[in-house]
């Protein structure tokens, strides 16, 4: 069982900051990407930023230059550091992982249960 679990959400005004984690947990040999997903109301899913097992990163062109990535392989969790928040990133951000969870076998696609980022003034 792998578990991805978020925390860092909340009410924000515009062009404050927050800061988004997610711990990954369970029976994980390898992790590859990682990444941030938002999904606000009435629209679809979209990608905001991804890292890779290397470090290469890619981001949203929306959120470029205010958001960053990390990720700390110890402890398995990835990070979002949101700054100059616009009220149109607030949407509800769920983590993916593609983790492999034995040798040799193939990475599966692992999601947090999301976390509420509201901008609001």
């Amino acid at each position: 069982q792998v578990q991805l679990v978020e925390s860092g959400g909340g009410l924000v005004q515009p062009g404050g900051s927050l800061r988004l984690s997610c711990a990954a947990s369970g029976n994980i040999f390898s992790i590859n990407d990682m990444g941030w997903y938002r999904q606000a109301p009435g629209k679809q899913r979209e990608l905001v930023a991804v890292i890779s097992s290397g470090g290469s990163t890619n981001y949203a062109d929306s959120v470029k230059g205010r958001f960053t990535i990390s990720r700390d392989d110890a402890q398995n969790t990835v990070y979002l550091q949101m700054n100059a928040l616009k009220s149109e990133d607030t949407a509800i951000y769920c983590c993916h992982a593609a983790i492999a969870t034995h040798w040799g076998t193939y990475e599966s696609d692992y999601w947090g249960q999301g976390t509420q980022v509201t901008v609001s003034s």
